[in-house]
């Protein structure tokens, strides 16, 4: 974005009352990461007040700042918007410079995968087009307007993770961003407390289809029962499916997984051999929907191949790590849900990389009423046949541990509710380099520090 503060002020319909006109070359919410010639935004909440850091953003090099009307003491001399709410400003400007930008814009949700899935197709783009995709966890009201706001004015591809803890949040997302291309990976269990049941969540996330342009597209997870409603009451929604089943309209038949990632084969749309620098079943299946939209935008299957090679995930997404003494880590620690945590467990237990198999399980979080069920659901999918060892991490997995005490023995199985250093412990008298450990839990459990101490 370069935008003169007269420009921006044309956005928000206000005036500009300062006599300065600055650049403006971008947007920032934060002192500690703004850029010179940033606009600051600050928010007021009920323990920080944004308005504090006003001159800081000008030290720092702010080309300008918002000011909420009702704050007193404006600062003398500076170029000043005044403006109702930060938060609506902001998101006016994305809806400004998304109308004036010719990007091909995706938007990405579900359950588990939204992270993965971006990177896949970001990946999968990046290198034919000039792609730009969300950051970090920047996929929110305030985080995918600030994306918007970072496009350069040749982007090609935007491709925009959107998460949502209630109901009307992917809804607005979509609108903003008005997608030409809607991904929905799956439905799971997160968020369970607020939006009541799977059903719900699947109605959450088919919100996305509310932004979406008139010629756009929708790729579902096909092996989803959930989702086959909300597609029959769109007759006139353009979609395809994506998964296991032979019903999809692109379908994995074929998966093998080396140390270098998964080997696989597709029918339907797309009848190939391909492979990833990832391992993991969910996320071959994840990759389909990269492949649908590559399919879409004109892309050959030997431009895909060579794409899916160099693909790179954002850290702790099944992201491979060799340990000191040869041992393999699969560090999935980013979230959990039972969904997430059944095809992770699943992808061990089927793995010939390694063959003696670990489990390191952290508690799934925000999944409502149901959680003690959910948690001790995980212990029809770990046999004491299959894996070597399980250690679980955090108060909620004591509930998977009284299900699991009576198939283990105590050199086979632990549980501790809060202390890593007794895991790391445990892991370092029993795993060698035939070991390969999956490491899964919600991010607010932090079970990377389990990792740590056996990186090389």
């Amino acid at each position: 974005m370069k935008k003169s503060l007269i420009e921006i002020a044309v956005w928000l319909g206000i005036e500009a009352s300062s006599a300065h006109n600055p650049l403006v070359t971008g947007v920032s919410i934060n002192t500690r990461t703004l850029q010179p010639g940033d606009i600051f935004i600050p928010f007021r909440g009920e323990n920080v007040n944004g308005h504090r850091f006003v001159q800081d953003a000008f030290d720092k090099g702010a080309a300008a700042s918002l000011w909420l009307k009702d704050e007193p003491n404006p600062p003398k001399d500076v170029p000043l918007l005044f403006v109702e709410s930060g938060e609506e400003a902001l998101q006016q400007m994305a809806v400004a410079y998304r109308a004036e930008l010719n990007a091909t814009f995706i938007g990405i949700t579900g359950s588990n995968g939204k992270t993965s899935t971006k990177d896949l197709v970001a990946g999968i783009l990046s290198p034919y087009f000039r792609v730009k995709k969300t950051e970090g966890n920047f996929n929110n009201e305030l985080g995918l307007p600030l994306t918007i706001l970072s496009l350069e004015d040749d982007t090609e591809f935007a491709v925009l993770e959107m998460g949502m803890s209630s109901f009307g949040e992917i809804e607005f997302l979509s609108k903003l961003a008005k997608p030409m291309y809607a991904v929905i990976t799956n439905i799971g269990e997160a968020h369970m407390q607020d939006l009541g049941s799977r059903e719900g969540i699947t109605k959450a996330k088919f919100e996305i289809i509310a932004g979406l342009q008139e010629k756009g597209k929708l790729f579902y997870d096909g092996d989803e029962p959930l989702l086959r409603p909300f597609i029959e009451s769109n007759p006139s929604l353009h979609s395809k499916s994506f998964g296991v089943d032979e019903a999809n309209d692109l379908r994995i038949v074929e998966v093998a997984f080396t140390e270098q990632g998964s080997k696989f084969r597709t029918e339907g749309l797309i009848n190939e051999e391909l492979s990833i620098p990832i391992l993991g079943e969910h996320q071959v299946k994840n990759t389909l929907a990269a492949l649908l939209i590559a399919k879409e935008v004109g892309l050959t299957a030997e431009q895909m191949r060579v794409a899916l090679k160099e693909i790179v995930l954002t850290d702790m997404r099944m992201q491979v790590m060799e340990a000191k003494n040869g041992a393999i880590f699969i560090n999935d620690a980013y979230n959990a849900a039972p969904t997430s945590m059944k095809a992770a467990i699943s992808f061990v237990e089927k793995s010939t990389i390694k063959s003696h198999k670990w489990l390191v399980l952290g508690d799934m979080l925000e999944l409502g009423e149901n959680e003690k069920q959910y948690h001790e659901e995980m212990s029809a999918y770990i046999s004491e046949k299959v894996f070597t060892g399980v250690c679980l991490f955090g108060p909620k997995m004591e509930w998977l541990y009284k299900k699991l005490v009576d198939q283990f023995n105590g050199e086979q199985l632990i549980w501790v509710e809060n202390d890593y250093e007794q895991i790391i412990s445990f892991l370092r008298e029993k795993i060698n380099e035939e070991s390969i450990v999956l490491v899964k839990g919600s991010r607010g459990m932090k079970l990377e520090r389990i990792i740590e101490p056996f990186q090389k």
